[in-house]
């Protein structure tokens, strides 16, 4: 009995021996092939690292003013007797905007012309009288005094008159009206805004250390979401004269041709002066880079053992072109580079170059509205 129990565990032992060789044998064939697999070479478009020669320029972020803006408002208190303006159109210097109520002016004016010409007819019988000897110094003086405050008290009046017509002090586009016909106006109240619109200035700052690469009469151009897709071209015509003690900051004012009125007063506007001076450069797709938190790399396509391999290199970067980034380090003109597709791939891998579905960089893309 115990030799059979003896015999059928050292069967069962060689049973389990035989069977764990056999799947070692397995188990090591399988890491064989797996060291032996060679993974298909991944298909990459590829762009040139090439050195340009880029135009330099400073940007900042501007507001637009009129050149000449004004509310225009009543110098005087009065009833609104006519209203001589449409909303939202243009003028010229000296139209008539509206008129108040000055009935109480007109009647008083009649009254102080014949009170002028009763103290003229009175000063010219005083010269007469004063040349014969027949009145003093003193009866004359007060006849030419007479005529004086007389002919004052009709320029008071006509003055009077004159600022309850209100005119466009400068030519230029209405706003909103703000006033109803019949309305009483105190002195002050607003009536319309009036704007020049051509030319316009656009305000924007730089930093201190750009002050010396900006002088009167520097050429810059002007977009804005407003406008999509032109530009507007101006010139540098101020620049202050004191920094800003808070930002560091220098504000300059560059005047804009806006015959279309297409720019506005106080719309916002990106500014970019362009410098004399080209920056050269090393470029490649912007949709080469892999970005990441701690630093920036590209894929660099190098000749290896069996083919085309990767090999990552970390770069720093400078400024934007359209499709079109600079590199400052780590990448070298006439290298290859990975152009698309870049976040699937890894360090080393093998790959093959197909540049048929390429995209087409530029450096001034104007994709299609679609």
């Amino acid at each position: 009995m115990k030799k059979r129990i003896i015999i059928t565990i050292l069967g069962l032992v060689v049973l389990i021996a035989a069977l764990a060789a056999v799947k070692a044998l397995q188990i090591r064939s399988m890491i064989n092939k797996g060291k032996q697999f060679v993974p298909a070479a991944e298909p990459v478009t590829t762009a040139t690292v090439s050195s340009d020669a880029w135009d330099t320029t400073l940007t900042a972020v501007g507001t637009l003013n009129a050149v000449q803006g004004v509310v225009v408002s009543a110098e005087l208190a009065g009833k609104v007797a006519r209203i001589s303006f449409e909303p939202g159109t243009a003028v010229k210097k000296g139209a008539i905007l509206l008129r108040q109520d000055t009935s109480s002016e007109d009647a008083q004016l009649p009254a102080a012309l014949s009170q002028v010409d009763l103290n003229r007819a009175n000063l010219k019988r005083a010269d007469q009288l004063l040349k014969d000897g027949i009145i003093s110094q003193a009866d004359h003086d007060t006849a030419v005094s007479n005529a004086a405050q007389a002919q004052a008290q009709v320029d008071n009046i006509r003055a009077t008159i004159a600022k309850k017509t209100i005119r466009a002090p400068f030519s230029g586009r209405l706003g909103i009206r703000q006033v109803n016909l019949g309305q009483i106006l105190r002195e002050g109240d607003p009536i319309v805004t009036l704007q020049a619109l051509d030319p316009i200035y656009a305000d924007f700052s730089l930093p201190q250390q750009q002050l010396a690469q900006v002088r009167l009469g520097q050429p810059l151009r002007v977009t804005s979401d407003a406008l999509p897709g032109e530009t507007i071209t101006g010139r540098i015509t101020a620049i202050s004269p004191q920094v800003d003690a808070d930002t560091r900051n220098i504000k300059l004012e560059a005047t804009l041709s806006n015959r279309a009125e297409k720019l506005r007063p106080g719309m916002f506007v990106n500014v970019a002066v362009g410098l004399p001076a080209l920056q050269k450069v090393l470029s490649i797709p912007a949709t080469s880079v892999l970005y990441a938190p701690y630093r920036d790399s590209v894929f660099v396509v190098e000749a290896g053992k069996s083919g085309k391999v990767l090999r990552q290199h970390f770069v720093r970067l400078g400024g934007k072109r359209g499709d079109f980034v600079a590199v400052t380090e780590g990448l070298s003109a006439g290298e290859t580079v990975v152009s698309t597709g870049v976040f699937k791939l890894r360090n080393g891998q093998s790959v093959v170059i197909d540049n048929k579905l390429a995209p087409n960089f530029q450096q001034a893309p104007k994709p299609a509205n679609n």
